[in-house]
């Protein structure tokens, strides 16, 4: 068995988190979505794995190399182009294109695959649900998951008969248009017969065009709905819950990382926390390197960034703060995103820094204590 992931997308619902990374490197724990699907990929033995790369493809290709620190084999197809400036363009060719693009190349679906998104922590078993694929002789399997029905419009809706067998696929219907409340995971098994269906140097979407032809042309292509965990980060106010449940120890097998050092508090290399004055209420991790000053406060679950530095009289209340934050004197960031000059509240509104009256925030890597104002040196202290 082999795997596709699908890591071409912009991501522009996650914006501004996707301003600087490809949505697959969002980091949960510190760690990018896209090193938790690899790692499950590994532990059922899939080690080929091919990705499809397009916007900010470099930090994609960077982070994971070959694979070889994962025990798999990696390898990357770039869907863009060169313009006459010598400049990379991306340009993605839909998630069935970029699979047509790489069987054309290099004849890499000669197996079953599994395909993936690359920007869902998934803990499925893959070894049952190719048993239940191959048991019932399937060209194509979509694992799919029941969603509240003013959900359906998010995603894609499968319609099937008693048997299972995927009738019409609906991408993203209104509520009132949607014939089902089962959606799509993002997650298919496909035999190599399903790439020769796609069609050559053109852009193809699986669940828009691929998966509508399948149903039309009655082919073996069933829905699987199985128990597991997956958390779809679909949008930053999905990200900010995904982040709370984890801190909270409501995902399974993932532990917060760095040292327990109180009830409800990890904290990473070299970190430093002066308590004098200080509330610090888990659960809570912050990073290596990061300082916390007396008197500030921090409520969980939190999340602070290696490197970061909360200053006296700053309140930190259930939030996600990046790497290098550093979050000035009687400021409160309560339920808020903050990645470098952007912050996001739980319910998606994003802000510029400058939008603010006062300045809330800084890069901490500035140890000049700099601001964009005249304003006295003595106020951020």
């Amino acid at each position: 068995m082999k795997a596709m992931i699908l890591a071409a997308g912009k991501g522009t619902r996650v914006r501004p988190l996707t301003y600087d990374l490809p949505k697959p490197m969002i980091p949960i724990l510190g760690k990018p979505v896209m090193a938790y699907l690899v790692e499950h990929l590994a532990k059922y033995g899939i080690t080929e794995i091919m990705v499809n790369v397009s916007y900010l493809h470099e930090k994609i290709e960077e982070y994971f190399g070959e694979g070889h620190q994962f025990g798999v084999q990696i390898g990357y197809s770039f869907e863009g182009y060169t313009n006459d400036e010598g400049e990379v363009v991306p340009q993605p060719i839909g998630s069935a294109g970029g699979m047509k693009k790489i069987q054309e190349f290099g004849g890499f679906f000669d197996d079953t695959t599994i395909v993936l998104c690359g920007d869902a922590l998934i803990d499925l078993d893959l070894k049952s649900a190719l048993f239940e694929h191959r048991r019932k002789g399937a060209l194509c399997s979509v694992i799919t998951k029941e969603v509240p029905w003013d959900k359906v419009s998010s995603y894609g809706v499968v319609v099937t008969d008693k048997d299972g067998r995927i009738t019409e696929f609906q991408e993203k219907p209104s509520e009132a248009e949607a014939k089902s409340n089962f959606i799509s995971t993002g997650i298919y098994i496909f035999e190599p017969q399903v790439i020769d269906l796609i069609p050559s140097g053109v852009p193809f979407d699986i669940g828009s065009e691929l998966f509508p032809l399948l149903a039309k042309e009655g082919m073996p292509f069933y829905a699987q709905t199985r128990g597991f965990n997956w958390i779809d980060i679909g949008s930053v106010s999905d990200y900010w819950q995904t982040l709370q449940n984890v801190l909270l120890g409501e995902v399974a097998h993932m532990d917060v990382p760095g040292i327990q050092v109180e009830d409800g508090l990890w904290v990473g290399l070299n970190t430093r926390i002066e308590w004098e004055g200080t509330t610090i209420e888990g659960p809570v991790y912050i990073g290596s390197g990061a300082c916390v000053e007396a008197g500030a406060t921090i409520i969980g679950p939190s999340w602070i960034g290696h490197g970061s530095h909360i200053c006296s009289g700053a309140k930190v209340v259930r939030s996600v703060l990046f790497e290098y934050t550093r979050v000035l004197r009687d400021v409160t960031l309560d339920e808020m995103i903050v990645f470098k000059d952007y912050s996001v509240d739980r319910a998606g509104e994003m802000k510029h820094v400058s939008e603010y009256a006062s300045d809330e925030w800084v890069n901490a890597r500035d140890r000049r204590f700099t601001r964009r104002t005249d304003a006295p040196l003595e106020a951020l202290k």
